[in-house]
């Protein structure tokens, strides 16, 4: 039987003395075991997902979860998103701002992680739009608006330190990939290249797009370079992260859009990375935090 663990308040869980009609109705006896100060645990039959939400979301007030088959394991790959996921911008949007159309961009970049765009087709018209901006502005948005994600570089240390191959794999660009990376200690970095010439964008790219296909490509050859029985672990928020989370083991949708959110099997609603870690019950003393 499935296992839900989750990361709640205790405070908020007081209230919860009987289990609600609707839980009644649903076929499921909800039977919460705490592990910890805020770590908690419950079996779940296979069932409608939107009782698992409401279970989660509206009885629990869970803050994060993860939905495991039968145990909770240290993965030995990671694969995640880069934007809103391991820094805390949208690096077009941000580059945009310094050409003046930064609210024209974001609105496209708003409706492709919410799966309502061609994501190459959205990629390739707010690429397109930057035709002339100086290459410099790249380094300046690097240096001025570019910051990792709370809990970031604590997760992917972590995971380094228990023998966890890391990857970066975005929809975004090496131009902020490759440092961003190095920052936060990712060992491999898959990316879109953006055409120079003269200094200047010239509003292309260069070679294939990364995709949503090829974030799922990315994270299969890694399993399958690490060998059978391998344990993926992957995050991200939107659309475009989809076909990855589905296919980890672990796949985290990190405050996502509701498309993602719904096909991932572990969500972080609230509280930063760490959750990961809480999550699949490594002690904090042993997160490798540093600066």
């Amino acid at each position: 039987m499935p296992i839900v663990r989750l990361i709640a308040d205790p405070a908020s869980l007081e209230s919860v003395d009987h289990q609600p009609d609707w839980l009644d109705d649903a076929g499921v006896v909800l039977s919460l075991r705490q592990l910890s100060a805020e770590l908690f645990e419950f079996d779940y039959p296979i069932g409608p997902a939107e009782v698992l939400d409401r279970i989660l979301d509206e009885l629990l007030k869970a803050k994060a979860a993860l939905i495991s088959a039968n145990s909770f394991d240290i993965p030995q790959v990671f694969i995640s998103d880069m934007d809103s996921t391991m820094i805390g911008q949208e690096c077009i949007d941000e580059l945009a701002d310094y050409a003046g159309l930064k609210n024209k961009i974001a609105d496209i970049t708003e409706r492709a992680m919410q799966g309502e765009l061609d994501f190459e087709q959205a990629l390739r018209e707010r690429v397109g739009l930057l035709a002339g901006l100086e290459e410099s502005a790249i380094q300046q948005c690097l240096d001025e608006r570019i910051t990792p994600m709370a809990g970031a570089r604590t997760l992917v240390q972590t995971l380094k330190a228990n023998g966890c191959r890391t990857v970066l794999v975005t929809g975004g660009f090496h131009h902020f990939a490759d440092p961003v990376a190095d920052m936060l200690g990712f060992e491999r970095v898959v990316g879109n290249r953006l055409k120079v010439a003269s200094g200047k964008l010239t509003g292309g790219l260069l070679g294939d797009i990364v995709d949503s296909s090829v974030k799922k490509q990315v994270l299969e050859e890694e399993v399958a370079a690490a060998g059978e029985g391998t344990i993926s672990l992957a995050t991200g928020d939107g659309a475009n992260d989809i076909p990855m989370l589905e296919a980890a083991a672990y796949g985290f949708a990190y405050h996502a859009k509701p498309k993602a959110r719904a096909a991932a099997n572990g969500r972080i609603d609230q509280g930063d990375l760490t959750a990961v870690l809480k999550l699949l019950g490594i002690p904090e003393g042993e997160w490798v935090i540093d600066n």
